[in-house]
């Protein structure tokens, strides 16, 4: 059984600011299965009720032939959030849209830094995993809380990814001390394995920068093309 992220398309209306001031509001565009989702405009579409709803944004999205989801920064801090939290669940790959006029890097270089990076990573990983250990053992013994925390930032052609931190309490001598060394940052090796980020290379934007900003990675998108997009306006029931 499929679901639709539009219900129905008989009753088109011209957007108007009520609808613009729901959270989950914004226009949709469909380009060669890639997913657009921009800032609202006076176009004619219909009202989307599963963009009110994580849980039913992410059954729609599984359930959808999208491979990509591509969303504007301008749309604000608190929707990239949501979109992105509704697309690692659907385990649907979201970009935030980045200039198309920059090049990318070159490509040999490029895989044969990711290289250097993972064998770099796996060898830190095994000579900082007793270290790791005993941090965890330590903030289990001094609080209750979580001992990893996540935070969305902006990688490598505008991806969206998870970035992993220990979680100490600062306000503890084991977290200020864990925060002073940047111990906390240690689990971000994992994301160097996984090409999130690289060894030499920066960190990511956190979506604060990128909305504040609105500064993102200077290297073009490869995913996205040049056809004329078209407005989302499909009857089909897998979408």
């Amino acid at each position: 059984m499929t679901a639709s992220i539009i219900p129905t398309l008989e009753n088109l209306y011209d957007v108007t600011q009520e609808h613009q001031d729901r959270r989950g509001y914004c226009t949709l565009q469909w380009r060669r299965g890639q997913l657009l989702v921009k800032q609202p405009g006076r176009v004619k579409q219909p009202y989307l009720p599963s963009l009110d709803s994580k849980r039913s944004l992410v059954e729609c999205l599984q359930h959808s032939p999208v491979t990509l989801v591509s969303i504007d920064p301008k749309l604000g801090e608190v929707l990239l959030r949501f979109w992105a939290d509704a697309c690692e669940e659907a385990q649907k790959p979201i970009f935030l849209s980045i200039p198309t006029s920059n090049k990318l890097p070159n490509q040999p270089w490029r895989q044969l830094q990711r290289l250097i990076d993972w064998i770099a990573a796996i060898v830190l990983l095994l000579l900082v995993s007793p270290l790791m250990l005993g941090l965890i053992v330590l903030m289990q013994i001094d609080s209750t809380g979580s001992l990893f925390c996540r935070e969305w930032r902006v990688g490598e052609r505008g991806k969206l990814f998870q970035s992993i931190k220990f979680c100490p309490h600062n306000i503890t001598p084991l977290g200020r001390w864990m925060s002073k060394y940047s111990l906390d940052n240690l689990p971000q090796l994992f994301n160097v394995l996984r090409g999130d980020i690289s060894l030499t290379g920066s960190r990511g934007w956190t979506l604060e920068d990128a909305v504040q900003l609105n500064k993102l990675p200077e290297i073009k998108a490869s995913w996205e093309v040049e056809a004329q997009s078209h407005l989302l306006h499909l009857d089909s029931q897998t979408l």
